[in-house]
């Protein structure tokens, strides 16, 4: 009965494990995309005069 439950409850974590970071792809997907659509719809006339969109 131990055993079983032992397989169960890796087989519980393994699955979430791999849900999260199924999530994790997807969300830095979305984040590449917007920090490449940010280069492209950035403006010329920013301060600092290189035209970046981010501060640093």
């Amino acid at each position: 009965m131990v055993p079983l439950l032992l397989v169960l409850l890796l087989a519980l974590i393994l699955f979430g494990a791999g849900f999260a970071l199924k999530v994790l792809w997807w969300v830095a997907l979305v984040v590449i995309i917007l920090w490449l659509l940010g280069f492209l719809v950035r403006g010329t006339s920013a301060g600092g005069g290189r035209g970046r969109w981010y501060r640093w």
